[in-house]
């Protein structure tokens, strides 16, 4: 498979802040593409630059050679590719699946479990980066499967991202991914308690972040997010929500190896609070405002 006059034709699932810029790069380098969202609303802007619409993940399936999925969890995954009518039961043999979500790594398994049985190929490829990246061509895909498959469905990755890295066998981007997003959870969780921690104690708070972002601790996760809780309420690059939802995953995996994530644990209790404030469709960095509000 090529980006040349011979594309295959990609559907793709999921128009939410990472899908839509992954949608739209795809189209900019040629590919014939369909899209499906449960929103209709989500879809037209896709359709009026070239894609095509689809009812159904099943009716989005009949024809495309790839199809990817960027959706919000497992639950989510599970509708658009299984059931009667999930994609997977209208992919033709030698097709390729690809789980784009930040899922469970049992999902994962599970999921190309069920497309070998239709001669259908699978990788997981989670990515790095957020809204900006997607729109960008800029996220990094974490690659799980067939160092053959993925070969095969490069270029449709090239599109999207500036790096695609082939980590093991299946399951093994899904991985990596969940490590990923638990370690920037505690970061921002750490983050909103540290910029508390500042306001309360009276500190020139400009000042104070401008040492913590500049030294040891400026990573460039905490560089961004610093910037987003000091603004009134900033545009979401990551759900709230979904970083609840990793940081479960991710505990539960460790569990699955007998290891505990304790500093998971904490940072999920600050992103659950935020979640019971209505703060779970906000940025990630509105994790701060229980901090802030609490007497």
């Amino acid at each position: 498979m090529s980006s040349t006059a011979a594309s295959p034709r990609v559907a793709i699932f999921g128009l939410g802040l990472m899908g839509s810029g992954m949608a739209h790069r795809l189209l900019k380098a040629g590919f014939p593409l369909t899209v499906y969202n449960r929103d209709p609303a989500k879809v037209a802007p896709l359709a009026a630059a070239g894609a095509r619409a689809a009812a159904t993940p099943r009716e989005a399936a009949v024809d495309a050679r790839v199809i990817i999925s960027m959706v919000a969890d497992d639950q989510a995954a599970r509708s658009v590719w299984l059931g009667d009518q999930g994609a997977l039961a209208a992919m033709a043999p030698g097709s390729v699946c690809i789980e784009c979500s930040t899922v469970s790594v049992g999902w994962v398994r599970e999921l190309a479990a069920a497309a070998a049985t239709r001669g259908v190929e699978f990788i997981d490829a989670p990515v790095t980066g957020s809204r900006t990246q997607a729109a960008g061509g800029e996220l990094n895909f974490l690659v799980g499967g067939s160092a053959e498959t993925l070969e095969k469905i490069r270029p449709v990755l090239a599109a999207m991202g500036k790096t695609v890295t082939h980590l093991g066998p299946v399951g093994s981007g899904a991985l990596v991914k969940l490590i990923n997003n638990f370690v920037c959870g505690v970061q921002v969780a750490s983050l909103a308690e540290a910029i508390t921690m500042m306001e309360r104690g009276g500190l020139d708070r400009a000042k104070a972040l401008e040492i913590l972002t500049a030294g040891a601790p400026g990573s460039p996760l905490v560089k961004t997010v610093a910037a987003r809780m000091t603004q009134p309420e900033a545009a979401p690059h990551f759900l709230l929500r979904l970083m609840a939802k990793d940081l479960t995953y991710a505990s539960q995996e460790a569990a699955g190896h007998s290891l505990t994530l304790a500093t998971a644990a904490a940072a999920l209790q600050l992103f659950q609070s935020a979640i019971e404030a209505g703060n779970g469709d906000k940025d990630i960095s509105a994790v701060i405002g229980p901090l802030r509000h609490k007497p």
